[in-house]
C-alpha cells in the first residue's frame, strides 16, 4: 500500500498500519503515546469476526469500508511495544487502552517494556453492550519509560467522560479522554511537545493534542 500523507506545521497524519509506521519514525523522537489499538482478543475468541467496517455493518460487502484490524495477539503486541518503546523519548509516559480481555491478556506484555504505574477506569456514564454483564467502563494502562512524575497530583484513576453514541467511526472515543491523558503528563516547562497515536481512528487524539498546543503525529489505514 502506497501511504498518503497529510502534514501541517502541527500535524502529521499518514495512511498506514501502525507497526508499519511506527518503523518510519526516529529513535526517542515523541514525548507521550496515547493510544487506542483494536480489542480484537474477544471477538477472535468468542468468533465474532475478524475485522471493523466504516459505516453500516449491513453494508460490510461494499468496496473500501470494511478493513482488518489490528489483531492484538502476543506477537504483534510484542513487535508493538518494542517499536513504542524505541520512538519514546527517555522519562516519558505511554497510555494504552484496553478493554477487560484484553487487558487480562495482554498487560503483562506491557510490563516487560514499561514501568506499568497505574490502571485508569474510563466511566463511559452510559451502559453499553456485553456477553457477560454489560459493559460501562474500558480501561487505560498508564506506563512509563522511565520516571516521570504526573503534572499534579490530585487525579482520581476513575474518569467520568460520556462515550459517544452513535459514533460515525468504529470504537470511536471522546476527544477529552485523551485530553485528560495528555494533560495528566504534560508539564508548564514542555516545550514543543510531540504526541503519538498510531491507531488514530477518527482523530479524537488529535484534536486534543491541538486543543493542548501540542504537535502531532499519527496514523490509521
Amino acid at each position: 500500500m502506497k501511504t498518503k500523507t497529510f502534514e501541517t506545521d502541527n500535524v502529521k497524519l499518514d495512511q498506514n498500519d501502525a507497526l508499519s509506521f511506527l518503523k518510519t519514525l526516529d529513535d526517542k523522537s515523541v514525548d507521550l503515546i496515547i493510544t487506542d489499538p483494536a480489542y480484537s482478543g474477544m471477538n477472535q475468541h468468542l468468533k465474532l469476526g475478524k475485522g471493523r467496517i466504516v459505516g453500516d455493518y449491513k453494508n460490510k460487502s461494499e468496496n473500501n469500508k470494511w478493513f482488518e484490524e489490528f489483531h492484538d495477539n502476543e506477537e504483534n503486541y510484542k513487535k508493538f511495544l518494542v517499536e513504542c518503546d524505541r520512538v519514546l523519548k527517555d522519562n516519558r509516559h505511554i497510555f494504552i487502552m484496553f478493554d477487560s480481555f484484553s487487558l487480562l491478556t495482554l498487560s503483562e506484555q506491557v510490563r516487560k517494556i514499561f514501568n506499568v504505574k497505574n490502571v485508569v477506569t474510563w466511566d463511559k456514564v452510559n451502559i453499553g453492550m456485553g456477553h457477560y454483564f454489560r459493559r460501562q467502563s474500558e480501561f487505560i494502562l498508564f506506563s512509563s519509560k522511565g520516571k516521570r512524575p504526573l503534572s499534579r497530583r490530585d487525579i482520581p484513576d476513575i474518569w467520568r467522560i460520556k462515550r459517544i453514541h452513535k459514533a460515525i467511526y468504529p470504537t470511536q472515543k471522546p476527544v477529552e479522554l485523551f485530553e485528560a491523558m495528555i494533560a495528566s503528563s504534560i508539564h508548564d516547562s514542555d516545550k514543543d511537545f510531540v504526541v503519538c497515536d498510531p491507531f488514530t481512528g477518527s482523530g479524537s487524539s488529535a484534536i486534543a493534542s491541538l486543543k493542548h498546543k501540542c504537535k502531532f503525529i499519527g496514523s490509521d489505514i
